[in-house]
């Protein structure tokens, strides 16, 4: 839970920070952040993140509180854009430099992520290795750092809410975005009836209905976020057309 902490505190201060600059900092986004933090917080300590040891049911939830929807609110506030508000023109100079680097722009891509997001999922759920995960503490630690890393890109490479300099059309995102929840609603289908090793069947028909309803829920939002965007994107456009040809028929 640390580097989350530590995220609030920096954040927080980049908030003071920017205000003193520039106009005030929505509020919003500053609810997002603290909500997003906390629900990340919660799938890595206390008595959810102790239960999900022994508990499939719990461990899902948390995978949705991680992977899921504290990335999506997290994304919501805006990080890099307020980063970029707070630092020097120096720094803001590298940090752009190193957002356009190409790296960046292939880990960003909406394939790459959405592989990175659900590909990994598939891995952990279809293999030893969330077994493996619960004997080993190293590879535990790894795995969380993965699954809220990988939801955090999956959900900018969809949404563009922050300063994004590689993007793509909304067209190639959603036909992403549809295959990567038709691969997530497949596998949760799947633990339903093929459960992980080491889960009882029980346990594993409860998180996988969670995932499946659970996960849909939040992707709901990434959808209607997406077609706002686009439909705001495509709006200004179609009025100049009509402006055009009826000042031609005219």
């Amino acid at each position: 839970m640390l580097p989350f902490l530590i995220g609030l505190n920096v954040y927080i201060l980049s908030v003071v920070i920017s205000n003193r600059k520039y106009k005030q900092w929505p509020v919003y986004r500053i609810i997002c952040w603290v909500a997003g933090v906390v629900f990340a917080t919660i799938a890595v300590a206390g008595p959810l993140a102790e239960r999900a040891h022994v508990d499939f049911t719990a461990h899902m939830l948390g995978h949705l509180l991680l992977g899921m929807l504290a990335p999506f609110l997290m994304v919501l506030a805006a990080p890099m854009t307020l980063l970029l508000r707070t630092i020097n023109v120096s720094l803001a100079r590298r940090l752009t430099r190193l957002l356009k680097s190409l790296p960046i722009r292939i880990v960003t891509n909406p394939i790459v992520a959405s592989l990175l997001n659900v590909g990994g999922l598939w891995i952990l759920y279809t293999s030893d290795l969330y077994k493996i995960m619960h004997e080993n503490i190293i590879l535990h630690v790894i795995i969380h750092v993965h699954v809220f890393l990988a939801g955090y890109v999956f959900t900018i490479s969809m949404i563009y809410i922050d300063t994004t300099p590689h993007r793509t059309s909304y067209v190639y995102r959603s036909i992403v975005l549809v295959l990567t929840l038709a691969a997530h609603g497949i596998l949760s289908k799947y633990i339903y009836v093929n459960p992980p090793t080491g889960v009882f069947p029980a346990q594993a028909e409860i998180g996988g209905m969670l995932m499946y309803y659970g996960g849909d829920a939040i992707d709901m939002m990434i959808i209607f976020i997406l077609c706002l965007q686009w439909y705001k994107a495509s709006r200004p456009r179609i009025s100049t057309n009509l402006g055009y040809y009826s000042f031609r028929r005219s």
